[in-house]
């Protein structure tokens, strides 16, 4: 699950993702800077793609295990950190044999829906006085894409993804018993790999049920006039960037 892994109907490389597309982890390493993972913790990493940000986690002495909704990821995570623990489970309804004390989560749970139940979820597995860390797209995120998609395919709501408001996502914590103690919305332009075709191939890679029921010459007219409607705001001439904007949030399980 980091990563973008939550929908069913979302396919994954996953050494695409993570040759093409580090970005996703790599920005997660600072979110670690606001777990501050403590020896001898016990940490889930919802969500872990293909473990990295697991890795970390566990180099502090912590004790962390990793699960996604993607077989593929996981499968790639145990066959690069043979030493860790990942399964494969939802982030809707997975359970753990033992609360745990933190549980970590970066650039997933925008995918889940409906987000109520991946926060039940949460809420359930961990202890008293634990900590959620999350980081994902926030209101506003990737708008500009959205958008440009919307208008060359001449179709409104095509739109995947869970994008919630400060507001939204803090009431949403507590009404189930995590209080925030922490949250932010960080535009945070995002540049994309491979030059002239970023764009295109971010959408094949994160957004491709924006581009659902279009034949493979149709995708590829549409990627072409998406890139037209961009260029002038997101391309750089060797480069495309993203109009990426995280929701950032810090929340502890009550302890009454």
């Amino acid at each position: 699950m980091t990563s973008e892994t939550l929908q069913p109907q979302q396919s994954w490389d996953a050494d695409r993702y993570q040759s093409q597309h580090s970005f996703v982890w790599q920005y997660g390493a600072a979110l670690i800077d606001l777990l501050n993972p403590q020896p001898g913790e016990h940490i889930l990493d919802l969500g872990c793609g293909t473990g990295q940000l697991t890795n970390t986690l566990a180099e502090t002495g912590a004790t962390v295990s990793g699960i996604d909704a993607n077989a593929n990821m996981i499968n790639a995570a145990q066959r690069q950190y043979p030493q860790l623990s990942f399964a494969v489970a939802d982030a809707c309804n997975f359970q753990v044999d033992y609360p745990v004390d933190s549980i970590f989560s970066n650039a997933v749970l925008h995918w889940v829906k409906p987000p109520e139940r991946a926060v039940q979820a949460v809420a359930r597995a961990l202890n008293p006085g634990g900590k959620f860390v999350a980081e994902f797209g926030g209101k506003g995120n990737v708008q500009k894409i959205v958008g440009a998609v919307e208008t060359v395919r001449q179709q409104g709501n095509l739109s995947p993804w869970y994008f919630p408001s400060i507001s939204e996502y803090a009431q949403l914590l507590e009404r189930h018993g995590l209080e925030v103690t922490f949250v932010a919305l960080i535009d945070r332009p995002t540049p994309l790999d491979d030059g002239d075709r970023g764009l295109a191939n971010w959408l094949k890679m994160f957004g491709s049920q924006l581009l659902a029921g279009l034949s493979p010459n149709d995708t590829e007219t549409v990627l072409r006039r998406v890139e037209a409607h961009l260029r002038p705001q997101m391309y750089d001439g060797h480069q495309w960037t993203a109009d990426y904007r995280r929701l950032r949030v810090v929340a502890v399980k009550q302890t009454h």
